[in-house]
């Protein structure tokens, strides 16, 4: 799927009916891809009215939705799986909401087995193509 900045809301309708149905939702992509972008449309779209952020700094911001919490969380600054552990990711991903973690990687062991990924790719015009790897 490619999505526009100019129509991000109409294009990740279909995506926000799969996210529905996870958890944990962990966003690939190059720096600069738009995953915190992205993140913070779907926080909107979900029904957050909170001040959204980059949680690079932060590691880690918390919104909430109707009925719900997301999680959003930037693991791009740790450096080891005890770092994250130190944090309690264990509490994020057990605990029923919804967590939106960027740069994944170093907590793949940690991660349920029913973990949504997503890719996004920078487009030449500017575009994002958005890719479901898994559900």
């Amino acid at each position: 799927m490619i999505v526009n900045l100019a129509s991000l809301e109409n294009d990740l309708i279909p995506i926000i009916a799969i996210i529905k149905k996870h958890k944990v939702i962990c966003w690939n992509g190059e720096m600069g891809a738009g995953k915190t972008t992205i993140i913070n449309k779907i926080c909107q779209l979900l029904g957050s009215t909170d001040e959204k952020s980059s949680p690079t700094f932060a590691i880690l911001n918390e919104y909430t939705c109707p009925g719900d919490k997301i999680y959003h969380l930037d693991l791009y600054r740790l450096k080891s799986i005890v770092e994250a552990l130190d944090i309690g990711i264990e509490e994020y991903l057990d605990s029923g909401h919804y967590c939106m973690i960027e740069w994944p990687e170093i907590i793949k062991p940690l991660l349920p087995e029913n973990a949504l990924f997503i890719e996004i790719t920078a487009q030449a015009d500017k575009s994002r193509k958005v890719q479901i790897l898994s559900t």
